[in-house]
């Protein structure tokens, strides 16, 4: 497993300088972890392995935009591939193409009544505004452990704090979490 140094440094290789190793070490850590994250998002295990290969495409062609104060490379890369998969998604709602979805790998909450789902929909908007409220290393810190599934100790190493901090964040977020969402129920 590459340490946060290491991937930033093969960002930098290939941004600088095209470096075609340094990219391939990014896609074998990367391209699995990004097709692992779509599937269990709802796509196909086709349509995960298509975006994933567009994922690493965009990374090699925008790696010079890639900033690292503003964001861990893990996070550029997972809104990237979840970007893609959302105008995706997107194409195939407007008609204009087929995203390769199986009917049994719909979300959860497909069978819900249109009532349930606006409902669903609601609380979804009610997590994104409630994530957006909490404190930046909050927030950062959730969504590494939860969305992205790193292992708290990972967490700890990519952004240098002591493990105890990690898991006191991921404590006092979630806590921030349930006051700020008691406030969007009805």
């Amino acid at each position: 497993m590459p340490t946060n140094d290491e991937l930033q440094s093969w960002m930098l290789a290939v941004a600088d300088a095209g470096d075609r190793q340094a990219f391939a070490a990014l896609f074998k850590h990367f391209s699995p972890r990004v097709k692992g994250y779509l599937m269990r998002s709802g796509s196909s295990a086709e349509l995960a392995e298509e975006l994933a290969q567009e994922t690493m495409v965009l990374l090699w062609r925008k790696a010079a935009s890639f900033d690292a104060s503003r964001a861990c490379l893990s996070t550029w890369v997972f809104t990237i591939a979840r970007n893609l998969r959302i105008d995706r998604h997107r194409r195939r709602v407007d008609g204009s193409g087929e995203d390769g979805w199986d009917a049994d790998q719909q979300p959860a909450d497909a069978h819900l009544a249109p009532d349930e789902l606006a409902l669903a929909a609601q609380r979804e908007r009610g997590v994104r505004q409630a994530l957006a409220e909490l404190p930046a290393e909050q927030a950062l810190v959730l969504r590494l452990s939860f969305f992205e599934e790193h292992p708290h100790a990972r967490i700890a190493q990519d952004l240098s704090i002591p493990l105890g901090t990690v898991k006191s964040r991921i404590r006092l977020a979630v806590t921030q979490l349930r006051r700020i969402l008691d406030r969007f129920e009805p």
